[in-house]
C-alpha cells in the first residue's frame, strides 16, 4: 500500500521525524536555533556594514578621526551582542521547552512557557539592535553629531530585518515543541499566514522602500550630496531589496509548505483508499495551516468510523445488502427475484449443546459457519440468516447472478466437503431449490431486514431434513437442477422421491452424488420417525 512522506515529519528534512530520539530532537532544536539566531543577525550586520560603508555615501563613516569607532567599538558590541543574542536566547529557549526534550507531557503552563520564550528570544535580538542604535549613535555623536541620524537609520532598518527573519526561524524550528503542545490537546495560536506574509514584504520591500525614501529626502536636505551619492546608494538598497526579498519570501515558502505537502501526501493516500492510523498527519503549525492539518486528521478519523461502520453493517447483514442499503434509501417491501436458496442445518445439536459448555459450543458453530460463508462468498452468495444451528444463503438476490441455481449447487457441494474436512465433529443436512421469491426489507419503520419469502425457501428447508439420512451429500430440488449449467446438472442424480413435511406430493430429490434409489416416497411422520 502506498504510504504519504510526509504525515511523520515536521515538514523538513532538518527537523527529523516524529520518531527519533528525545536526545536527537534535544540536539537538533539547541543547534538549528543557535544558527538561525546567529544567520539572522549576521545578515543584519552585513546589510548594516553595506549600507554604512557604500549604500548611504554620506556622510561618510569611512574617516580616519573614526577608525577606533569603526575597528573597535562597533566589533566589540557585535560580539557581545552576539553572545548574549544566542547564550542568553538560546539557553532560556531550551530550558523552557525541556519538557518536550526529556518527553513529557506538557501542561498549558508549558505550553505559555514556550510560547513566550519564542518570543522573548526574537525580542531579545531586537533589543540588542535597538541598543546598538543607541551605544553607536553616542560613539559616533561624540566624533561627529551628523552622523548620528544615519547611524540610526541604518541599525534600526537592519534591526527590523533581524527579528522579522528570526522570528520565522524560530517559529518553524521549534515546530517538534508545537506538535507536543498540540498533541496533549491543547491549543496554540501561533503567527498566521497572513502575517508571514506581512512580515516577508517588510524585509524584502518595506524597509529598502524606507531607505531609498530617506536617501533622496536627505539628498534634498543635504545640497553637498552629489548624484552620483544617490545613484549608488538607491542601487545598493535595490540589490538589497532583491537578495533580501528573495530570502524572504524562500523563507516564507519554507513556513508554509511542510503543513501543505503533508495535507496533499494525506489526501493521495485517501484517494488510493487508506484511512489507517498511519495516514493521521503529524500536527506542528499554529496557524491556519495547523487547522487545515487537523482538519485532515478530522476528516479522515470520520471516514475510519464510516468504514468501521460499514464494515460492521455489512458483517451483520452482508456486504451486497450493505451495499444497497447505502446507494439508496432503504424501503419496506420488495420485489419479485428468481433465486436460488442453499439451507444448512445441523444434526443432533440438541445433543451437541448437552454435552458441550455454551463456550465450547460457540467455538464449534463459528467453524461450522465459517465453512458455509466463504463457499458462499466465493460463489456470488449472500449469508442471509444465521437462525441457531441452521444457515440459509441466498444466490441471486439483492445481486442477480448470471446462473445462481449452478453457483448455490457448486456452493453446497463445496460447503459438504469443507465440512467433513474443517468440522468433522458437526454433521448437516443440506438443501437447495430454486424458483421465485420475494426479496426486500421485512419488519417495522424502526426495525427491519433483508430477506426473501417464498416456497423455494421452505422447500431448501425441508430438503435438509432429507439430507440429514446422509449428510456427505447435498440434496437439491428438480426445479434447481433444471435452471442449472449441465456441467453442473450433471454432478447431480435423482436420488429418490419424497414427499416433504407439509406437502402432499412428492418431491424429486436429487443428490450431489450416487446413492441407492429409494422406490417409494416416505412421509414425514416415517421420516421423524428415523430421526
Amino acid at each position: 500500500m502506498w504510504r504519504p512522506s510526509f504525515n511523520r515529519d515536521y515538514g523538513s528534512i532538518l527537523l527529523g521525524s516524529a520518531e527519533q530520539s528525545a536526545r536527537s530532537v534535544r540536539l537538533r532544536v539547541q543547534t538549528l536555533l543557535t544558527f538561525a539566531v546567529v544567520l539572522a543577525n549576521v545578515i543584519g550586520i552585513v546589510i548594516a556594514l553595506g549600507l554604512g560603508a557604500v549604500g548611504i555615501p554620506e556622510p561618510s563613516l569611512l574617516r580616519r578621526d573614526l577608525i577606533y569607532v569603526n575597528f573597535v567599538g562597533v566589533p566589540v558590541y557585535i560580539a557581545f551582542a552576539l553572545v548574549v543574542g544566542v547564550w542568553v536566547g538560546t539557553a532560556s529557549t531550551v530550558k523552557a521547552v525541556r519538557w518536550s526534550i526529556v518527553d513529557e507531557i506538557p501542561t498549558r503552563d508549558d505550553a505559555r512557557r514556550a510560547s513566550r520564550a519564542q518570543r522573548r528570544l526574537v525580542w531579545l535580538q531586537g533589543l540588542l539592535w535597538v541598543g546598538g542604535a543607541g551605544v553607536l549613535a553616542l560613539l559616533y555623536g561624540l566624533v561627529d553629531p551628523s552622523l548620528i541620524p544615519k547611524v540610526v537609520l541604518i541599525v534600526l532598518m537592519c534591526a527590523t530585518v533581524v527579528v522579522a527573519i528570526a522570528g520565522i526561524y524560530t517559529e518553524i524550528l521549534l515546530r517538534p515543541v508545537w506538535a507536543k503542545i498540540m498533541q496533549a490537546g491543547i491549543g496554540l495560536k501561533g503567527s498566521s499566514v497572513r502575517s508571514r506574509a506581512v512580515n516577508s514584504w517588510i524585509i524584502g520591500t518595506g524597509i529598502p522602500l524606507t531607505g531609498i525614501t530617506l536617501v533622496v529626502l536627505f539628498s534634498v536636505l543635504r545640497p553637498e550630496t552629489s548624484k552620483a551619492n544617490v545613484l549608488i546608494a538607491v542601487t545598493v538598497l535595490a540589490v538589497v531589496a532583491g537578495c533580501v526579498g528573495f530570502g524572504s519570501i524562500m523563507l516564507f515558502v519554507w513556513s508554509i509548505t511542510g503543513p501543505l505537502r503533508s495535507v496533499r501526501a494525506g489526501m493521495a493516500t485517501v484517494r488510493h483508499g487508506d484511512v489507517g492510523q498511519d495516514v493521521d498527519l503529524l500536527v506542528y503549525d499554529g496557524s491556519e495551516l495547523g487547522e487545515l492539518q487537523y482538519g485532515f486528521n478530522t476528516m479522515v478519523g470520520g471516514l475510519r468510523e464510516q468504514e468501521r461502520l460499514r464494515d460492521l453493517f455489512g458483517r451483520h447483514v452482508g456486504r451486497d445488502v450493505a451495499a444497497a442499503a447505502l446507494r439508496s434509501d432503504p424501503e419496506l417491501g420488495g420485489s419479485e427475484r428468481t433465486v436460488a436458496v442453499v439451507f444448512v442445518d445441523v444434526i443432533g445439536s440438541t445433543t451437541i449443546a448437552e454435552k458441550r459448555s455454551p463456550t465450547e459450543v460457540v467455538a464449534l458453530l463459528n467453524r461450522f459457519f465459517a465453512v458455509i460463508v466463504e463457499a458462499t462468498e466465493r460463489n456470488g452468495g449472500l449469508v442471509n440468516k444465521f437462525e441457531g444451528d441452521a444457515v440459509l444463503a441466498i444466490f441471486g438476490a439483492p445481486v442477480d447472478l448470471d446462473d445462481p441455481a449452478s453457483s448455490a449447487l457448486v456452493a453446497a457441494r463445496e460447503i459438504a466437503d469443507g465440512l467433513a474436512t474443517d468440522v468433522p465433529e458437526l454433521s448437516a443436512g443440506i438443501g437447495v431449490s430454486y424458483g421465485t421469491v420475494v426479496a426486500g426489507n421485512v419488519g417495522a419503520v424502526q426495525r427491519f431486514e433483508y430477506t426473501v419469502i417464498g416456497d423455494p425457501v421452505n422447500e431448501s428447508a425441508r430438503l435438509s431434513e432429507v439430507a440429514k439420512d446422509d449428510p456427505r451429500h447435498p440434496v437439491s430440488s428438480k426445479r434447481a437442477i433444471d435452471a442449472a449449467a449441465d456441467d453442473e446438472a450433471a454432478r447431480w442424480t435423482l436420488w429418490r422421491e419424497e414427499v416433504l413435511r407439509g406437502r402432499t406430493e412428492p418431491t424429486p430429490v436429487y443428490a450431489a452424488s450416487s446413492l441407492p434409489p429409494v422406490e417409494s416416497p416416505r412421509s414425514p411422520v416415517e421420516r421423524s420417525r428415523d430421526l
